[in-house]
């Protein structure tokens, strides 16, 4: 802390210029590029591009050769002059195909996110649920065949739906504070598959830059900035399901461009119980830049969506032939929700050194949820069906303000700075006792929540040769306040919190084939409101506490591996009681892991990867054999094989793994694990691309989502605890059409 405060004062005091040269970097059609590698080869000092592609890289000298290395693009060589230091100058970069010799390591934190977005770009996303299985390690499971958000496992959490991961799309929060359904709730279906540019993430609470929730990690989806095509791509497929999407650039002229983006998708799924599933998404997204000097990017997007649901069904009620496992005990489940977003983004480079950025978004949000997870354990005549229900505005802004290439004693000294907010106002969060999605029987809490997230981070980079130490604090104030409409008399509550999350990371790189790394840091997820204020403020902001030590290499230059171990420890753990509308703190945890990936392009058409997770998940408090953490997996693998451009051919052949785990404390109840293995071909002749997309290959028999749980039917006099589950998809096939104009 005293380190970080004295070199800001000395930065702020009496800053030093290196030598540097400055630039900026486009494409061929004199875009500006983002995050553009330029990495000195003699001195082996590195930088980036920024939103505008404006660059500045210091310990220049004439003779000097640079690389202009980004995914996507042919690898530029640029050799400096002596004319160089008194100019800006223009690099422009040519498209080429993905490819691992494309990547450079350097000293960066997210290294790997780079890495992986070789995976992204070789087989892009071709579905919204997807779209976060492209992250390591990451596993997810539908509850309701695409109407509510994904269940995530990552690092041996169930997240639920994002309780210990923070997400973003273009720097716009997913996950919902105080949700009517679990704390941190996070429904990515607004995002348009085909807009989608790359996936930023990290894993750890070890980035300043992201707070609440960024326990196991973060991510960031990141959207095209410019269409060049219209596309056009339809899609037609078993259980009756249909897909329209479309991409329009409105507008393409030499500082400013415009697309429009649609969807719309249609599904019963395989359930006896028709589904009567529809998504309907817009997006707008309009781009204004002079490349070295600023940008505006405003972004317009709206999704809704209307489901049935047959709900999670326990295993007796199949096994005794009662229902088949895509049969529903009560199949009036299911719900609507619908999110519009407006999201301003505006970057400024102020002068060689210095530049800041400015987002500001607004979101309206509304949920409505019918489920019945005990059937006739608390209601034995009307059942015990439930609704969650709310109506949300969100809103919030943030600077950042960042001073690059200054010599501080022997180090190179990059740093950044932020502030901003975060204001949910969130009306009638409801969680009441329904009959046939018809009757209110009973309201068991409704009320108004008003949360606000105000933070700071200063976020430094000490450059010395090969070494990078990057020490960082982020401070956040949470102010809580909920009003209970049950109450007979004006009951308004109110608790407060400020959480400061210091991190330090090494990064090492003594060559630009090889990184290692130590990370460390303090994260936090928050808590409900409505718990907050019952608890009078007590287990708000647990901390994480979290270390990663690993290296990445590159061998050759066509391979490249990660390892990693790490270990994460919990203040608190929490528990979503979905039926009883709280959230309950479990006791403290730890979790211990070991990560393994590999990369391989074995030539310009052929890529494969594999990446494999181990963790040790346990309770700190409970003695042992009753200390596992209910669905926390310990093994997990993911990985394929990724054809492009094989003459008119493209296609994939994906795995994923997850073992059996735990479902309870004693583990005497286990999710079943399972392997499943998904495939597309596509074949392109002109304008036309022609697709098969199999889901299941092998049409495996598993389970998507387990729970233990509690619960009686309607002819049982006791109730019974064991696996509840909804069934994954069997053998899927589509077929698509898309043409590009």
């Amino acid at each position: 802390m005293k380190m970080m405060i004295g070199a800001l004062l000395l930065l702020i005091a009496a800053p030093l210029y290196g030598q540097s040269v400055t630039g900026y970097v486009l494409d061929d059609n004199n875009n500006p590029l983002e995050n553009v590698i330029i990495f000195n080869t003699n001195s082996e000092k590195h930088s980036h591009t920024n939103a505008t592609g404006f660059f500045s890289i210091n310990n220049t000298n004439a003779g000097d050769s640079l690389y202009f290395s980004n995914l996507g693009y042919e690898t530029h060589i640029y050799v400096l002059t002596n004319r160089d230091e008194e100019k800006t100058f223009t690099i422009v970069l040519e498209p080429k195909s993905f490819s691992l010799d494309q990547i450079v390591l350097v000293s960066e934190v997210n290294q790997l996110s780079k890495i992986v977005d070789i995976d992204v770009q070789n087989n892009p996303v071709k579905s919204s649920q997807e779209i976060l299985r492209k992250v390591p390690g990451l596993i997810i499971g539908q509850h309701a065949g695409g109407g509510k958000a994904e269940q995530i496992f990552l690092r041996g959490f169930d997240i639920d739906h994002g309780t210990d991961l923070a997400l973003s799309v273009d720097g716009l929060p997913v996950n919902m504070v105080s949700h009517a359904h679990g704390q941190g709730y996070s429904d990515l279906h607004f995002v348009i598959p085909e807009t989608i540019q790359n996936i930023e993430f990290g894993k750890g609470p070890f980035y300043a830059e992201h707070g609440n929730f960024t326990t196991a990690g973060y991510i960031d989806l990141k959207l095209k900035d410019v269409v060049e095509e219209n596309l056009i791509t339809l899609e037609v497929g078993q259980f009756n399901s249909k897909r329209l999407a479309g991409l329009f650039p409105v507008l393409n002229k030499t500082n400013s461009s415009l697309y429009l983006a649609s969807e719309i998708t249609l599904t019963d799924g395989p359930f006896e119980s028709p589904q009567n599933f529809n998504r309907l998404n817009l997006l707008s997204k309009y781009v204004y830049s002079i490349p070295g000097e600023q940008e505006l990017d405003v972004t317009l997007s709206h999704f809704q969506s209307k489901w049935d649901a047959s709900g999670q069904i326990p295993e007796r009620a199949v096994a005794s032939g009662l229902i088949s496992r895509f049969g529903a005990i009560d199949d009036t489940e299911g719900g609507f929700t619908s999110r519009s977003n407006l999201s301003i983004d505006y970057s400024k480079n102020i002068n060689d050194h210095n530049s800041f950025k400015t987002a500001a978004f607004l979101s309206k949000y509304d949920f409505e949820l019918y489920s019945n997870f005990t059937f006739f354990l608390e209601d034995p005549i009307n059942g015990d069906q439930i609704r969650q229900k709310e109506d949300r505005v969100l809103m919030g802004v943030s600077s950042v303000f960042e001073r690059k290439n200054l010599t501080l004693g022997n180090f190179d000294v990059d740093y950044n700075t932020g502030v901003g907010l975060r204001y949910d106002d969130v009306n009638d969060v409801e969680l009441s006792r329904t009959k046939n999605r018809k009757e209110t029987l009973e309201y068991l809490s409704l009320g108004d929540v008003d949360e606000l997230n105000g933070f700071g981070f200063f976020n430094i980079d000490f450059n010395m040769g090969d070494w990078k130490f990057n020490p960082s604090l982020r401070v956040d104030y949470f102010k809580f306040d909920y009003i209970n409409a049950l109450s007979t008399l004006y009951d308004h509550r109110s608790e407060s919190k400020v959480a400061a999350s210091p991190k330090f990371n090494i990064i090492y790189s003594p060559s630009s084939k090889v990184q290692y790394f130590v990370k460390s840091g303090i994260g936090f997820h928050s808590n409900d409101t409505r718990v907050v204020v019952a608890n009078e403020g007590e287990d708000i902001l647990p901390a994480a506490y979290g270390l990663d030590i690993g290296t990445i290499l590159k061998p050759v230059d066509r391979l490249v591996l990660n390892a990693a171990v790490w270990n994460l420890h919990l203040d608190q753990e929490f528990v979503y009681v979905g039926d009883a509308g709280i959230v309950e703190p479990s006791g403290k945890s730890r979790r211990l892991g070991v990560e393994f990936g590999a990369r391989y392009q074995f030539n310009d058409w052929l890529y494969a990867y594999s990446d494999i997770n181990y963790t040790h998940a346990r309770s700190v408090d409970e003695p042992d054999g009753e200390d596992f953490i209910p669905l926390a997996p310990d093994f997990t693998a993911v990985g394929g094989i990724n054809i492009e451009n094989l003459g008119a051919f493209s296609g994939s052949l994906a795995y994923r793994y997850i073992d059996d785990r735990p479902a309870n404390e004693d583990n005497s109840i286990v999710a079943e694990g399972y392997f499943i293995i998904d495939m597309n071909v596509n074949y392109r002749r002109g304008n036309w691309t022609y697709g098969i997309v199999i889901e299941n290959l092998f049409d495996t028999e598993w389970n998507e989502t387990q729970f233990a749980t509690e619960s009686r039917l309607a002819s049982e006099a006791q109730s019974v605890e064991e696996i509840h589950f909804t069934p994954g998809v069997p053998f899927f096939l589509r077929g698509k059409i898309s043409v590009s104009f």
